[in-house]
């Protein structure tokens, strides 16, 4: 399983050789976050000269994200904001890439095998098929709209977010979707949910319990791990590329705590070399500083 990651900075990463089978040209990746059970992973990649690969299908739910540069997907030129995703075994026309273009690259139930194949194959759902956008064209939804984003106890959607829906899984639920939260837009309660939540900020700032995301900071969460009290920057907000292995349900508390309690036996006062027991912290980032520092907390 992954790692609860909560948050780190990508730039804290080191490069690695990126996980292409069937690939002509270089690329790199930063892993945000990897499984090693299954290989299923959230990379930074980049690629460092210009890149194609035929045509094929591959072994893990497969999304691209694009940050910077140009892609070419089939007969599809997407430029920042493009995105394709193609589910475990839909088959996913030639890709060609140009040097110094960066992106997210997702993998779901799989890791980076690829076999080369031809168009007329079926392997999937009727339901599963390759989806080619360019987000930038795509308008900003309201949540007041039906967004499925957050609500208040009482229902009410929250103002002040919006969202673009890139994929939903109809099946499972699991989707990806762009979120942009308002100058100075705030939820207060802890949440908590049955899902898993990933979050990469592309643009803005945003404070909550964990500390401070800014462009390039990155979390993963497993499910049922308490977070919040949300503020979006003042000047420009925020926005986030945010995905979940099912729909997101909220679970809220309110006047949360945690608090640890027991009675030394061999640590304490009386032994200057130890240190009270904390809880069991997610990894996370030098930039973003030690847990232990006060400064971030």
């Amino acid at each position: 399983m992954r790692p609860h990651v909560e948050i780190i900075d990508e730039r804290d990463l080191i490069w690695h050789v990126a996980e292409f089978q069937h690939a002509s040209g270089s690329a790199e990746q930063r892993n945000l976050s990897y499984d090693e059970e299954d290989g299923s992973a959230s990379l930074k990649v980049r690629f460092t000269s210009d890149w194609s690969r035929p045509a094929g299908v591959h072994h893990a739910d497969t999304e691209w994200y694009v940050l910077s540069g140009q892609i070419t997907i089939g007969d599809t030129t997407l430029g920042e904001h493009g995105y394709w995703t193609a589910p475990k075994g839909v088959w996913t026309p030639a890709v060609t890439v140009t040097a110094g273009t960066e992106i997210l690259l997702y993998r779901e139930y799989g890791d980076w095998h690829f076999d080369l194949a031809d168009a007329d194959r079926e392997f999937v759902r009727p339901d599963q098929v390759l989806v080619v956008l360019d987000s930038a064209q795509m308008p900003w939804i309201d949540v007041k709209d039906g967004s499925p984003m957050r609500f208040d106890l009482g229902g009410t959607p929250v103002p002040g977010l919006y969202i673009k829906l890139l994929h939903r899984d109809e099946k499972t639920g699991f989707y990806t979707r762009l979120i942009k939260a308002k100058p100075g837009w705030r939820e207060v309660p802890l949440a908590h949910h049955p899902c898993s939540e990933e979050a990469y900020c592309l643009e803005g700032a945003f404070d909550y319990n964990f500390g401070k995301m800014w462009p390039g900071t990155y979390f993963w969460r497993p499910p049922l791990v308490r977070h919040g009290d949300f503020t979006a920057g003042d000047e420009v907000g925020c926005t986030w590329l945010v995905r979940s292995d099912s729909d997101l349900v909220d679970w809220y508390t309110d006047n949360a705590r945690v608090v640890v309690q027991g009675d030394a036996t061999n640590w304490g006062p009386a032994n200057p070399h130890s240190a009270a027991p904390r809880l069991v912290e997610p990894v996370r980032s030098r930039s973003i500083g030690r847990w232990s520092d006060p400064t971030y907390q």
